[in-house]
């Protein structure tokens, strides 16, 4: 087994940060890249020979080009896309502005896809491959508060999915990671936006929670070390799942949301295949 070049977006702190410790212990290669690179070098010290830290901003094709083109003169090779780059904007949907809906779409899906066809080519042409993007639990199921949020995460479900049948053929494997909660910084306020627009009829409940939330923050029950350790070996799979819930939450989550699809599906089977032509 060769050593992995990994390229890694969001990289300056929480998830993406483990990920590239974890595939840098492993004594892998990796391209971590952020917005602002400077925690990024702070946290992966020591790893000079093996550590590539590129600026990266995921709505910016420009800045994607420069960070792929500066990976491959590097390493050669990119075995491993992390599509961890993103934000949750929080609030119900009525008291978000277009603009802050534009904005989540903006980095959560489109700076994905933008990131995943600059890699591509790399990738096709060694004919290997492995695309891991970062969705959530907020993919799987809705959250009251996070409507615009799980649309993104809802959004690179079907397309992750969708991609790996395309691109089997290659020999890339495409997965789309599915974390419960952990303890990163996700809802603090360097990472997390809430609503923009106040409507009165929802004072109280933004209110309770917003305070919901923040009662959660650095309380979450999962290791983000630990989940770091279980993509490196993810990735190391040669037949690995188009989806995985990371966490004992998100197991729980994706077994109960299996049963109701059934159960739903078989209360009102009869209306469902009526529909069908009758010869």
């Amino acid at each position: 087994m060769h050593t992995k070049t990994w390229f890694i977006t969001g990289a300056s702190r929480g998830l993406g940060l483990e990920i590239a410790r974890a595939a840098l212990e492993a004594g892998d290669q990796v391209v971590a890249t952020a917005r602002k690179t400077e925690q990024t070098k702070a946290g992966l010290a020591g790893f000079d020979d093996r550590l590539l830290v590129l600026p990266l901003d995921v709505t910016d094709e420009g800045s994607i080009a420069a960070a792929v083109d500066a990976a491959f003169k590097r390493f050669g090779r990119i075995d491993v896309l992390v599509n961890n780059a993103g934000y949750g904007q929080l609030g119900a949907f009525e008291q978000l502005s277009v603009a802050a809906i534009d904005r989540q779409f903006a980095t959560n899906v489109f700076g994905v896809f933008a990131v995943t066809r600059a890699v591509l080519p790399v990738m096709r042409a060694q004919r290997s491959g492995h695309v891991l993007t970062v969705s959530s639990v907020g993919g799987l199921i809705g959250f009251d508060g996070a409507s615009i949020y799980c649309a993104t995460k809802f959004a690179l479900e079907g397309w992750s999915e969708s991609l790996s049948l395309e691109l089997a053929q290659f020999g890339i494997r495409t997965i789309v990671i599915e974390p419960g909660y952990f303890r990163t910084d996700f809802l603090d306020p360097s990472s997390v936006s809430y609503d923009d627009i106040a409507i009165a009829d929802y004072a109280d409940y933004s209110a309770r929670r917003k305070a919901g939330l923040d009662e959660m923050n650095h309380r979450q029950a999962g290791d983000p070390a630990k989940l770091g350790k279980a993509i490196v070996s993810l990735a190391a799979s040669e037949d690995p799942p188009v989806r995985f819930a990371v966490g004992s939450d998100a197991y729980g989550i994706v077994s109960n949301r299996a049963e109701t699809n059934r159960t739903e599906a078989d209360k009102w089977r009869g209306l469902s295949v009526s529909t069908d032509i009758s010869e």
